[in-house]
């Protein structure tokens, strides 16, 4: 069984009276999730999947279903498939809140982060906060016989990690891929080319982790540049792709703009390379930079919500891969390295020295921990999510 690490954070919300819109891609577990929460739950809970029509015909009259629900946990799945029951909702939880209820609540769980927020937003900006659930995660691997490298080769969807072999795993992720192309890219965003989406989303993996060049895609796609914007845009809307942002406060320094685009979940990005297999992998060119992604997934998702991510990159060669800043403070500098030797560039030393970062990790493939120069901590992947974790 995995625990996954969100599951206190909701309930403590939930059991404070608010409300949570969990967001995550599907198959993730978002729903596993929710069950357990509303079976654990203090109040009694009424589960709502409206995928199902006979869930939906339960809210052809939302406002007064919902209202008769009253001291329950109402948890509501596939919420984006009725964005009509948002302004219902703001006038039930308020009602809520007026009579002063403790017990209770609404989860509300969803596909798309950036469409959904801005569905809910209009009508539920202060009444719900917003988590996101991401694929399985190296501080949430399960014990038994499953590794760092199971986890970065077959990707954090629970279907994939827990399946009986790798290519069973392969198989899964195929259909997974396959299935976003042809019924969520359609659902989210009709009017863009699924052929297009696949093509696009390939792209992304073969350069993993590197910066967004909207000109040189839209020339290889044989599409213009707003047209590539829309289409990154709707796999970062679907979770699939993490556009990390370049730190941008001030140093003097002549800062790199453009941001770089990573396929988040590892799984996800060797299937889409045709890699099944940990051999697979490391006779790739792409086995640095996936490791980098699978690192820095498992890294922001220790940090918590309160520690911002960025990478920093200066024109003169100065660069970090992971910062984390909190209170507009850089607190972290994480440099990636899949070697269990690793170097330390000069370029992230003259960035540490650039923000005056008082906490420095290079993160290896490794087990050990041991002092580099320069303030430098030589750490292993799950050393530095327990770390980040125990501060988050």
């Amino acid at each position: 069984m995995i625990v996954r690490k969100l599951k206190p954070l909701i309930e403590q919300r939930l059991d404070g009276g608010q409300s949570v819109v969990l967001l995550g891609p599907r198959q993730v577990g978002k729903t596993t999730l929710a069950r357990q929460i509303a079976g654990e739950s203090t109040a009694d809970a009424v589960y709502l999947d409206l995928e199902r029509p006979a869930d939906r015909r339960r809210l052809t009259d939302a406002d007064a279903y919902l209202r008769a629900q009253a001291g329950k946990l109402v948890v509501i799945d596939e919420i984006h498939r009725a964005p009509e029951i948002f302004a219902t909702l703001r006038g039930v939880i308020d009602e809520r809140r007026a009579r002063g209820e403790a017990r209770g609540g609404f989860l509300l769980l969803g596909s798309a982060a950036l469409d959904l927020m801005q569905q809910s937003s209009e009508s539920l900006a202060g009444r719900v906060g917003y988590l996101e659930l991401s694929p399985v995660a190296v501080g949430e691997l399960p014990p038994g016989n499953l590794t760092v490298d199971a986890l970065w080769v077959r990707g954090g969807f629970p279907l994939s990690l827990l399946a009986q072999s790798d290519a069973e795993a392969m198989t899964w992720r195929r259909d997974f891929v396959r299935s976003y192309l042809e019924r969520d890219v359609p659902m989210f965003a009709p009017r863009l080319p699924a052929e297009t989406i696949a093509r696009l989303w390939g792209m992304l993996a073969h350069g993993q982790g590197t910066l967004l060049n909207q000109s040189r895609l839209a020339s290889s796609l044989g599409v213009s540049v707003p047209a590539v914007s829309r289409y990154v845009d709707l796999l970062v809307d679907l979770l699939m792709v993490r556009r990390l942002r370049p730190w941008s406060g001030n140093t003097g320094k002549r800062l790199v703009r453009s941001p770089r685009l990573w396929v988040r979940d590892s799984g996800i990005l060797h299937t889409l390379l045709d890699l099944g297999t940990l051999h697979d992998v490391l006779g790739h060119p792409v086995a640095g930079p996936s490791w980098e992604g699978f690192a820095m997934e498992s890294l922001i998702a220790a940090a918590g919500e309160r520690r911002t991510p960025y990478f920093y990159r200066t024109a003169d060669g100065a660069e970090i891969d992971l910062v984390f800043e909190r209170g507009g403070r850089v607190e972290v500098a994480i440099e990636i390295k899949r070697s269990t030797a690793p170097e330390v560039s000069r370029g992230f030393h003259l960035a540490c020295a650039d923000l005056a970062v008082p906490e420095r990790f290079v993160v290896h493939g490794g087990q050990e921990e041991w002092p580099m120069p320069r303030g430098v901590t030589a750490i292993s992947l799950r050393g530095i999510v327990d770390r980040l974790g125990a501060t988050a």
